[in-house]
């Protein structure tokens, strides 16, 4: 049956004779996968070479090249192939080569030129996997310096294809319009609260009563789908008496045929979004969409990627109902609510967004490039993610100091696990512990293989690793040592086996030689940013070396180590992380591997608990202080970290203002308010904690405590901010005191709101009609009459006014309280004086 793509593929073939790239768009089951390779085998372009294709998953990639190779009538492994990890099927004869996940990208390292490579097809471009996006950069840059008649050929369901055409140098778009029909959507009044397997089990039966046609149900992963297999075979009878096939990544290729081929009897398919495009699945026309998947996002908890269960997108439950169209009008159920669905994300953001950049960069390092942006992007790489990548790898000593890659980078970016994990396996290969770092890599580059009833701690233990390791280990003898997940199992030790045969290492497992203190030291080499110290106040609460504080969970086997190294952590949006995982690693051990990165550091600072300097010297590692001694320090250190824990600290209150040192402030901002232009320097609270060290560090000789600052006179260095034309012009502008009538010298209070007064006894002022000015009659002061007791009278700016007027109702009332103080009619002519009447002629 001729499928829709064949319609362009006279196009295709002439448009890649004069252009080196081209963009397909084609929707699923168009035939792009199988039937586009084999087109262009007999190319003249391509004579003496072959196609590599890279498909984003394994099951759609070995299931790609079989059906290419039954179309051709061979067995795969002659003109059809495949690499995929842990399996690989090709010969001299291959001329198509599919592959996965990161396999060209290791081939571009080794072979930059891409020997015997004539065209790289890039498949479901539209998922836009990080490994797909990295690929596509490389093949890019090689087109452009090295080889620009390599053919580069990107194939998509649903992206955009315009931004893909102008990265390849405004390559030709071609269009397959495909075949489909209409499909109706169904979808729930409201979102369902059963669990997923529940849920899709139950509108399975729905579906198979109401409905004809085999059903495709989709589920986020192989633990749902057994679910769901073992609901729809427990709850009795099934209309149609249907065929149940699974179809995941892991099963065995006859269970995955089974899935796909057509049956003798209706047939329901339960599957991950590896249906969803990738594969085509005969006589389906109902569509079960649970609305979840698992995709690839970065995990703080492991430093790693990993897959976690979300919400699909719009185009994914577009891509899905599709299914149902394939062969005539279908249905979909979509188990949500059309609120829900107007709820979704149009797209699923590309990987490179949202992933760990890490092995990005240790790629990119091995390529020769440093700066990601010299290269052609679809989407760039996030500069911070990218740079703090960098970072790790210099920790990883898969970079150097200048950013450019190590010999030990070289041979982390040959193994297909996480730089971390190649860092760890590296090292332990040449301290005979390969096997077990084998065993350590492969459990956490998958899923946890024992299972925790309930989240209860696994019983006490130095390291929730090594209690992993023994699990595996068990498992492979075929002994309980805790309740593990057998399919986990098997895919763990199908990685350790094949990071053995990498590494070449024996067949001998993990477990020969492995303690606690080297599990943890092996998690050291791929953590060396989570090795934890416990606190000083004991307890569970750790600071890692990477800074940030964490707190061990109670449900670790692991309890009352001083240092550990923290490998499953969940990250705290604010407060301490949750150390989930942990190992013991001993001092004697770490500081023995590890003691070219501990660092001895004279400090001189601040201690806000003890309010005063201290110096000492400190063994650290990272933010860990392993040790610590006192030290000696000089004048000029003692000064700046005084002057700092003023500053951090309790600030300008932590200094004693003495009234001589306020008034000078004060008189000086005066001058600063009305002579502006004068150079007046700015003593604002903001400005002199500021210039802390320039103005008081001078005076702090010998002082090391806060409690000391105290007696610290800071009239000194506040008159040392001016210099001597300014002190004289202060003194005549701003004066400390006042002479008044009576002769006596009356200190201003220059207030903090900017008034200036004067308490002075009214007897001192007779006579005097012009109230008292400073900056030569531009402030005026503010006079305070006193009685002879010293308490207020009469508040007056004017003082002319005061004695035409309310004086000699002040008068009436203190000439009877205070009898023999003068108290005369007219306060004009008579004589100011601080003495009483009986005093006024003594000498």
């Amino acid at each position: 049956m001729p499928l829709p793509i064949e319609d362009i593929l006279p196009q295709l073939r002439s448009s890649l004779q004069t252009h080196n790239s081209v963009v397909i768009q084609a929707p699923p089951g168009a035939g792009k996968t199988t039937r586009v390779p084999l087109a262009l085998l007999d190319a003249p372009w391509l004579t003496g070479k072959g196609i590599v294709m890279l498909e984003p998953r394994r099951l759609a990639a070995t299931n790609a090249a079989r059906w290419m190779a039954f179309t051709l009538g061979e067995e795969v492994g002659e003109t059809v192939g495949y690499t995929i990890r842990f399996d690989r099927k090709v010969s001299r004869r291959t001329r198509v080569e599919v592959v996965t996940e990161g396999v060209l990208t290791r081939r571009l390292q080794a072979d930059p030129l891409l020997e015997g490579v004539g065209a790289v097809i890039f498949d479901e471009f539209h998922e836009r996997s990080i490994h797909a996006d990295l690929a596509l950069a490389l093949c890019r840059d090689v087109q452009q310096g090295l080889r620009e008649e390599l053919r580069i050929i990107v194939m998509s369901a649903t992206l955009d294809a315009a931004p893909v055409a102008e990265l390849l140098g405004n390559a030709p778009i071609i269009t397959s319009e495909g075949r489909g029909f209409p499909v109706n959507i169904r979808y729930l009044p409201e979102d369902s609260r059963d669990p997923l397997p529940v849920a899709v089990s139950g509108a399975i039966r729905t579906a198979l009563a109401s409905t004809e046609g085999d059903i495709l149900a989709f589920l986020p992963g192989a633990g749902e789908i057994r679910r769901c297999r073992q609901l729809l075979q427990e709850g009795g009878a099934l209309p149609s008496s249907p065929l149940i096939a699974l179809l995941f990544g892991d099963l065995p290729f006859a269970d995955q045929e089974r899935a796909i081929l057509p049956a003798e009897r209706r047939k329901v398919v339960l599957a991950t979004n590896i249906a969803e495009t990738s594969l085509t699945i005969e006589g389906v026309r109902v569509v079960i969409d649970g609305g979840f998947c698992r995709r690839l996002r970065f995990d703080p908890a492991s430093g790693m990627d990993r897959l976690v269960t979300e919400r699909i997108s719009a185009a994914s439950a577009t891509q899905r109902s599709g299914r149902a169209g394939r062969l005539g009008p279908g249905t979909c159920f979509r188990l949500w609510s059309e609120h829900t669905q107007r709820t979704l994300i149009p797209a699923d953001p590309p990987e490179i967004a949202t992933s760990d950049l890490t092995p990005v960069a240790l790629d990119l390092a091995a390529w020769g490039v440093t700066d990601a942006s010299t290269l052609s992007w679809l989407t760039p790489p996030p500069k911070a993610s990218f740079e703090e990548g960098r970072q790790l790898l210099v920790q990883l000593e898969a970079l150097d100091r200048n950013g450019m890659i190590t010999e030990v980078g070289r041979r982390m970016a040959e193994l297909p696990v996480h730089p971390r994990l190649a860092h760890m396996l590296i090292r332990a290969v040449g301290k005979g512990v390969g096997p077990l770092a084998c065993d350590v890599a492969a459990i956490m580059s998958e899923r946890d293989l024992v299972k925790v009833s309930g989240g209860v701690a696994l019983e006490r233990s130095e390291s929730d690793m090594l209690v992993r390791v023994e699990a595996l280990e068990g498992w492979r003898k075929g002994r309980r040592v805790v309740e593990v997940d057998a399919a986990a199992c098997r895919t763990v030790d199908r990685s350790a086996q094949h990071l053995r045969r990498l590494l070449n290492i024996g067949k001998e497992n993990g477990v020969a030689g492995a303690d606690a203190d080297t599990v943890g030291l092996l998690l050291a080499w791929a953590y060396p940013d989570r090795i934890a110290l416990r606190r000083g106040d004991g307890g569970r609460r750790y600071l890692l070396a990477g800074g940030r504080g964490a707190l061990l969970s109670e449900r670790s086997s692991v309890h009352d180590e001083p240092l550990l190294v923290a490998h499953v952590v969940e990250r705290g949006a604010r407060g301490d992380d949750l150390i989930r995982q942990a190992s013991v690693l001993t001092l004697e051990t770490f500081t023995r591997d590890f003691s070219d990165d501990i660092v001895t550091e004279r400090k001189v600072f601040w201690d806000e608990r003890e309010g005063r300097v201290v110096s000492c010297e400190e063994e650290r590692f990272g933010a860990l202080v392993l040790g610590s001694r006192p030290s000696a320090a000089t004048a000029d250190e003692v000064r700046s970290a005084l002057v700092e824990g003023i500053v951090r600290g309790p600030g300008l209150s932590a200094l004693s203002w003495s009234t001589a040192a306020r008034r000078f402030r004060a008189r000086v901002r005066l001058m600063a308010r009305v002579f502006p232009d004068e150079g007046w320097p700015n003593l604002s609270d903001e400005a002199l904690l500021a210039t802390l060290g320039e103005w008081l560090g001078p005076h702090l000789d010998g002082v090391r405590r806060l409690a000391d600052v105290a007696a610290v006179d800071l009239l000194p260095p506040l008159q040392g901010l001016l210099p001597w034309n300014l002190l004289r012009r202060l003194d005549e502008g701003a004066p400390t005191h006042l002479v008044v009538p009576s002769g006596s010298r009356v200190p201003i209070d220059y207030g903090d709101d900017g008034i200036l007064t004067l308490a002075v006894k009214l007897q001192e002022m007779f006579g005097l009609a012009e109230t008292p000015t400073v900056a030569w009659g531009r402030v005026p002061v503010v006079v305070h009459l006193l009685s002879p007791a010293g308490r207020p009278l009469q508040v007056t700016a004017d003082l002319r006014g005061f004695w035409n007027g309310a004086y000699q109702e002040v008068k009436k009332e203190m000439r009877g309280r205070y009898p023999k103080h003068p108290w005369p009619d007219d306060p004009w002519s008579a004589i100011p004086t601080r003495r009483t009447k009986g005093q006024e002629g003594r000498k």
